[in-house]
């Protein structure tokens, strides 16, 4: 009776979820249109005739693909050779396409290179590395059942008096934690209730874990530590239109920007991008979201388009929890590459998520079976302009002339978001006109509480609990870090010349008599030579500039051309290097890293990150100490925050958010949005 119930569940969440991106694709909001059924530029993503060629070759290689005990957990584009897409140019014939398959067979895992025009698996390389490939929602729908058919799961739940009608259990990945758990795939289970709400995760029920072996699904372990308060719902409804409280806030009218002559950029064959002085290529990816590939920037001096960035994505993001108890120590999540960051990407809310003049583009991913699947308007573009200044002065000293020159500041924003489980990321990649690319993380949705006796503080006495402050009654929000790490390829102007130079403000003291300044600062700079040299932590007090500079492309001041890496609000890793979660999230042991470019570097944290051990991620890949100056190089940044949650977290978070930003650094001759022209009120409509 239990099982049918939650089966029926199931079948009605997949009928919506289906129901809802149906709609969400016919919907007219602005969205490319072009032939689905060829690429046009050799960074393309697979086409849906392309992915179902790949299951079709698949299945002749192994069986197993055609009846389903081979099962596709991740299918991209194998990219061509990089100086080969650099040469390519618009009219000549594409590179051979290839794909590139992440599946497990017989409990192994293969990592498959498929060539589309000859028909054949040119590579099938069995468990190179530890771990498992990325989790496919086919995994999770299926574990999520294990619960429902254990007689001691049941009774728990019973003695709990929580109704089986209003129980749901998700899955919180199992991460690595020695020998014991290797050999197998395993997961956690943790459950909720969702009685008289939808915000199930303000409602835990807390005591109850358990841990099951996804391929033979079945339990493993259940811990059961007693019943502990489940949190009410009360005040957990966030949704418009459901709202019963009083708001006390005036109404803000609703606003947008309108565009008389429609937006100024253009997206050519689906995914190049043309706007300003601004020319790129996007694409949506099962791992990592969205890809930025091939930004080129024009010289508004000489015309020329000169490149900055051949390759930019999210390469992973680790969530690590701080309670060390049964069935919340394994909680330091990866959250790109055990689940991927493109399947959690649902439609964007037109005119919330983007504004009136946004363009959507869709992706197309592969089922576990190989079958194309739909992610309708899961990118937007649009051009911001928020009263921001590009750049101003005003003239005071000079009597009988009025000069007062000010240029509005409009960007170019390409937006993603993702839900992944509890959690929503906003993805943003901004390009100005001066030059920069400026990308933010920001966060919102719901916290991973955990559910407590205690209602107030007083209740506490003197022993606060070490998970974290109560938010709510019974709800605990445990303290947790995010950690975003951004692969940047940087190409000033050409790959195979560019090196990483370490910008150091060194105090200096002055001797007695020589100023009357006691203190000041002076520049000096380090070139590093090999990758050990650009590991770096950075720290307030010992400030330094990051630069990525082409020392053989030269300024008429014989500046070498550059891009400096600006950080904004950052946190880094306080996990000991030996704890397991720090040892798989050993990228976030430096903020910054440079490493010679290697294609098959790209994942952080390793290519196949469910379960693995640590052995294939940045730090191993540093550690290397290959030799960086004057190469092709790839720098790495890893964003990050520390989340103490408070009260205003709750029921749903405000969007907290962070940037960094890629700056020209003698890469123009002068300002290059000088000439940029200003707003005049004759140009604008009169509403």
């Amino acid at each position: 009776m239990v099982e049918l119930s939650f089966s029926q569940l199931l079948v009605l969440l997949l009928s919506l979820l289906f129901l809802f991106t149906t709609l969400a694709s016919s919907s007219k909001t602005p969205r490319f249109k072009y032939s689905l059924e060829k690429p046009h530029h050799p960074l393309d993503p697979l086409t849906t005739p392309e992915i179902k060629r790949v299951q079709t070759i698949l299945s002749g290689h192994d069986p197993g693909f055609g009846s389903g005990s081979t099962i596709i957990h991740a299918m991209a584009l194998d990219e061509p050779d990089k100086q080969r897409v650099i040469r390519w140019k618009k009219g000549d014939r594409l590179p051979p396409r290839r794909a590139e398959i992440l599946a497990m067979s017989n409990g192994e895992s293969h990592v498959l290179t498929v060539d589309l025009k000859s028909g054949r698996v040119v590579s099938d390389l069995v468990n190179p590395t530890f771990g498992y490939p990325i989790l496919t929602m086919k995994d999770i729908i299926a574990v999520s059942q294990v619960p429902y058919k254990s007689v001691e799961f049941n009774r728990s739940i019973e003695a709990r008096g929580i109704p089986f009608s209003g129980l749901i259990c998700i899955t919180p990945f199992a991460g690595w934690y020695g020998p014991d758990e290797e050999g197998r795939r395993v997961i956690k289970i943790q459950c909720f209730s969702k009685q008289d709400t939808v915000n199930f995760y303000m409602r835990p029920i807390e005591g109850l874990y358990l841990t099951v072996d996804m391929d033979k699904l079945e339990i493993i372990k259940i811990v059961d530590n007693g019943p502990v308060p489940v949190p009410k719902s009360t005040g957990t409804e966030y949704r418009y239109g459901f709202l019963n409280e009083t708001v006390y806030m005036d109404r803000v009218n609703p606003m947008s920007m309108e565009q008389p002559d429609g937006p100024s950029f253009q997206v050519e064959d689906g995914y190049l991008v043309k706007w300003a002085n601004w020319k790129f290529h996007i694409k949506p990816d099962q791992r990592a979201g969205m890809i930025i590939s091939q930004a080129t920037v024009r010289d508004s001096k000489t015309g020329e388009a000169r490149s900055v960035l051949y390759k930019g994505f999210a390469s992973e993001l680790f969530v690590p929890y701080m309670d060390p108890g049964e069935g919340w120590y394994s909680k330091a999540y990866m959250d790109a590459g055990e689940f991927g960051l493109g399947p959690s990407s649902m439609p964007l809310v037109p005119l919330n998520d983007c504004p009136r003049n946004a363009y959507y583009i869709d992706g197309f991913f592969a089922s576990p079976e190989g079958i194309p699947i739909l992610q309708p308007n899961m990118i937007c573009l649009f051009e911001r302009y928020a009263g921001d200044t590009s750049w101003r002065h005003s003239e005071i000293l000079l009597p009988g002339v009025d000069i007062r020159e000010s240029r509005a500041k409009v960007t170019l924003v390409a937006r993603m978001a993702c839900s992944v489980g509890n959690y929503d990321y906003i993805f943003d990649w901004e390009f100005q006109m001066d030059g920069v690319i400026r990308v933010t993380v920001a966060a919102s949705g719901m916290l991973m509480v955990k559910g407590t006796a205690y209602e107030n503080v007083e209740d506490l006495g003197e022993k606060e609990d070490d998970s974290g402050p109560l938010i709510s009654e019974n709800v605990i929000g445990v303290v947790h870090d995010h950690f975003i790490s951004f692969h940047l390829d940087m190409d000033i102007d050409g790959s195979a010349n560019n090196s990483f130079v370490k910008v150091h403000l060194e105090k200096q003291r002055l001797p007695p008599g020589e100023s009357r300044r006691k203190s000041y600062l002076k520049v000096k700079k380090y070139v590093a030579k090999t990758e050990k040299d650009a590991q770096i932590k950075m720290s307030l007090y010992d400030p330094y500039e990051f630069h990525l500079v082409n020392p053989n492309r030269l300024s008429r001041l014989g500046n070498p051309a550059g891009y400096k890496l600006v950080p904004g609000g950052n946190a880094a890793s306080l996990l000991d290097h030996d704890d397991p979660p720090q040892i798989r999230g050993a990228f976030t042991n430096n903020q910054i890293w440079v490493t010679r470019y290697n294609r098959s570097e790209q994942w952080a944290g390793g290519l196949l990150m469910y379960q693995s051990r640590g052995e294939d991620t940045l730090q191993v890949w540093s550690d290397r100490d290959r030799s960086i100056e004057n190469k092709d190089i790839v720098l790495w940044y890893t964003l990050g925050f520390h989340h103490v949650p408070c009260q205003e977290d709750f029921p749903v978070m405000p969007t907290i958010a962070s940037s960094f930003e890629l700056k020209p650094v003698n890469f123009f001759e002068s300002n290059p949005v000088l000439g940029i022209s200003p707003f005049f009120e004759k140009d604008l409509p009169v509403c």
